[in-house]
């Protein structure tokens, strides 16, 4: 008997150290994880069978609208640019308008969106002409980029009045402005907006900062960020281009490279966007493009795709000097795993500190269709951003 009771307590005490070894082992586990993770708080589908590119927009009132590609295509379908409201902080969202309805065998899907001094909500939509398929049910051809449009809504994004006539046309030997990101103030009062064009031979990319004098009625081009030459030679130039104006006529953008990888490089100006420096490189290869805006801490949070295999999905890094140095990354989401069509984020902190971000993806194992997806997530009580 008390030999029997003897291998008890031994057998007890072996389960007891290898409970604690496994917890201790699971705990460490979990750290190495997490290290590099946000906390994610909810995360849902929020507009289904739509390819998205969401842009995201945020009235005085609170309600945030995205503005999005309203088709489950990249860019081979003819569609449309639409918004969607939501007034509970991107739990739900509902149909508001179309900004840019698209006419026959063409889209309308590449925005740049925000509001203007009087509050009027602004989108500037350019898209594509197509080339019919060639067999039944297949996918349309890519033909040209079109003359970006400009919407006005004055009721909050659900009726729109639209001047086709307003943004430049394109400048010689290269296709029409492609506009990208957000619309900002700049120091002098006036709007500002970002667009890109490329060389007819596919050689270059452009960017430039686009000014309106007249409340976003019309727009003229203020300055060259990168045009693929001098110090952007490398990179043949580059693409879409998020900004931010940290007061004073000093702004930060980072870019996407046409070329050396497609990583996104920071740019800086002084003078209001008149002139910019070329700074450095920001993210990695296959990381881009990028979303700018600033926390209630005073820091910036940079949002980027992330198109890194084994962790496709959403990035952050974060600046507490402008933009001059930035923290390490850590991942929002790494499951979209359903090729690299993914990404395009978008963020907003919201009035409890958490921070939505809106994004888009090809699928996830849940749900296997193109969608807009919403996630709420804070950095991790505690630790350094």
């Amino acid at each position: 008997m008390a030999n029997r009771r003897n291998c008890i307590l031994m057998l007890l005490s072996c389960l007891i150290c290898i409970g604690s070894f496994a917890h201790s082992e699971g705990d460490s586990t979990r750290s190495e994880r997490l290290a590099g993770k946000v906390e994610v708080l909810e995360r849902y589908v929020s507009i289904d069978n739509v390819c998205a590119w969401p842009n995201l927009t945020n009235l005085a009132d609170g309600t945030r609208i995205a503005t999005i590609f309203d088709q489950p295509s990249h860019a081979r379908n003819e569609g449309s640019v639409a918004c969607y409201v939501s007034s509970d902080n991107g739990r739900f969202w509902q149909f508001s308008g179309n900004p840019a309805s698209h006419e026959s065998l063409t889209n309308r899907m590449n925005v740049a969106a925000g509001i203007s001094s009087n509050g009027d909500v602004l989108v500037i939509a350019s898209g594509w002409s197509l080339l019919p398929a060639k067999e039944p049910g297949g996918q349309m051809s890519l033909d040209g980029v079109l003359r970006a449009w400009v919407s006005r809504s004055k009721d909050g994004g659900s009726t729109w009045e639209v001047d086709k006539d307003a943004f430049p046309a394109a400048e010689e030997g290269m296709t029409n402005f492609i506009p990208f990101g957000d619309i900002l103030v700049g120091a002098d009062g006036t709007l500002r907006v970002l667009a890109y064009a490329q060389s007819l031979d596919k050689a270059i990319n452009k960017v430039a900062m686009f000014k309106s004098e007249d409340d976003g009625g019309t727009w003229s081009r203020w300055s060259y960020i990168s045009e693929g030459s001098g110090e952007t030679a490398f990179s043949g130039g580059h693409n879409e281009t998020a900004f931010y104006h940290n007061g004073k006529g000093n702004w930060v953008a980072a870019a996407r490279r046409w070329r050396a990888g497609q990583a996104m490089d920071l740019f800086q100006s002084g003078d209001d966007g008149q002139s910019w420096q070329f700074v450095g490189s920001l993210t990695g290869d296959n990381q881009h493009p990028g979303h700018l805006t600033a926390l209630n801490d005073g820091s910036l949070l940079l949002t980027y795709g992330n198109r890194k295999e084994g962790q496709r999905g959403v990035a952050v890094k974060t600046s507490r000097d402008n933009g001059i140095t930035w923290s390490e990354e850590r991942l929002v989401i790494d499951d979209l795993d359903f090729g690299v069509d993914c990404g395009y984020p978008t963020s907003v902190q919201l009035e409890d500190g958490s921070i939505m971000t809106l994004y888009y993806s090809k699928g996830i194992p849940s749900h296997q269709r193109y969608h807009m997806g919403t996630v709420i997530w804070e950095f991790p009580p505690g630790q350094e951003r």
